[in-house]
C-alpha cells in the first residue's frame, strides 16, 4: 500500500514539474503566451491635426495624408502606429526629447529645426500662400514688403511664422500676430484684426472655401518640401523610417495617397 501511494505521489510530482517547467520560454515568458509576444512595437507619431488635408479630425480620428503615409511606414516596419495630436510648436521638442518617435505635420526642413532634430527624405511639396479679404489692398506678395506696414496672421512656429518674422517683422516692414491654430488666424482676418494670413496652400484652400469673403493671392510666398522629423540620437529608427519611406515613394504609394486628397478629379 505504501509502495502504491509512493508511486502515485511520484506521478503527481512529475506532472507538476512538467506543467511548471513547460509553461515558460527561456526568457521567462509564457510559451502559451499572455499575448505580449504577439504585440507590435509602437511607432508614436506627433502631429497637429489642424492642417487639412495633411492631418485633421474626422469621426474622432486623425486622418489625412500624413496619417496615411505614416500608417504605410508602420506597416513596412511591422509596427503599430499611434498618432498623438499636440500643439504644433511642441512637436519638435517632443521628438527631440524622445517623447514621440517621429513628427509629421506638413513640416518643412529649416535650419532652426535641424538644430534639434533630423529629417527624412522629402515626401511632398508645399506652397506658402497668402489669404486676404476680397476687398484687401494687398494684391501680391510684393505689397507685404512695401510701405503698408500690414499685420500678418500665422500659426505659431510654422514656416509661415518663421519666414514672415525674418522677412517682414524683423525688417520693420510689418507686424506678425501668432495663433495656436490656422483657423484662429483666419477668424482674426474675418474680424478685421489682421490684414492677411500666411499659411500652406492646401489648408488655405479649405479655409477660403469654408468662409465667404476670402481669397488666396495668385502669387505664392514660398515653396517648400515636407519631411518627417526624428530625434538626433535615434538614428537607427530614423534610418528605418527613411528606408521605408523611400520604398513607398518608389512604389508610387505615397503619390497615391497625395492624389487621393489633393489631385483627385
Amino acid at each position: 500500500m505504501k509502495k502504491i501511494l509512493g508511486l502515485v505521489l511520484a506521478v503527481i510530482m512529475m506532472a507538476a514539474c512538467f506543467a511548471g517547467c513547460g509553461s515558460k520560454n527561456d526568457d521567462g515568458g509564457s510559451a502559451a503566451g499572455d499575448g505580449n509576444s504577439a504585440e507590435k512595437e509602437k511607432l508614436v507619431m506627433a502631429t497637429n491635426a489642424e492642417f487639412p488635408p495633411y492631418e485633421y479630425h474626422e469621426g474622432g480620428e486623425v486622418v489625412g495624408i500624413d496619417a496615411e503615409v505614416a500608417a504605410l511606414i508602420a506597416d513596412e516596419l511591422g509596427m503599430e502606429l499611434e498618432i498623438v495630436d499636440v500643439d504644433f510648436d511642441t512637436i519638435v521638442p517632443g521628438v527631440s526629447s524622445g517623447r514621440y518617435d517621429i513628427g509629421m505635420a506638413g513640416m518643412t526642413v529649416t535650419e532652426e529645426r535641424l538644430e534639434s532634430v533630423n529629417f527624412t527624405t522629402s515626401y511632398a511639396t508645399g506652397i506658402q500662400s497668402i489669404i486676404v479679404t476680397e476687398d484687401s489692398p494687398i494684391t501680391s506678395v510684393d505689397d507685404l514688403f512695401g510701405d503698408g506696414n500690414y499685420t500678418i496672421g500665422v500659426q505659431t512656429s510654422t514656416t509661415g511664422d518663421i519666414y514672415s518674422t525674418e522677412d517682414i517683422e524683423d525688417a520693420g516692414l510689418g507686424t506678425v500676430n501668432r495663433y495656436n491654430k490656422g483657423a484662429d488666424a483666419v477668424q482674426a482676418l474675418l474680424a478685421g484684426r489682421i490684414d492677411c494670413v500666411i499659411i500652406d496652400n492646401e489648408p488655405a484652400k479649405a479655409f477660403v472655401e469654408a468662409n465667404e469673403g476670402l481669397k488666396i493671392l495668385d502669387t505664392e510666398y514660398a515653396v517648400e518640401d515636407y519631411a518627417i522629423c526624428y530625434a538626433k540620437d535615434n538614428e537607427e529608427l530614423g534610418a528605418k523610417v527613411n528606408e521605408a519611406l523611400e520604398k513607398l515613394i518608389a512604389d508610387g504609394k505615397v503619390q497615391e495617397v497625395i492624389d487621393k486628397y489633393i489631385n483627385a478629379d
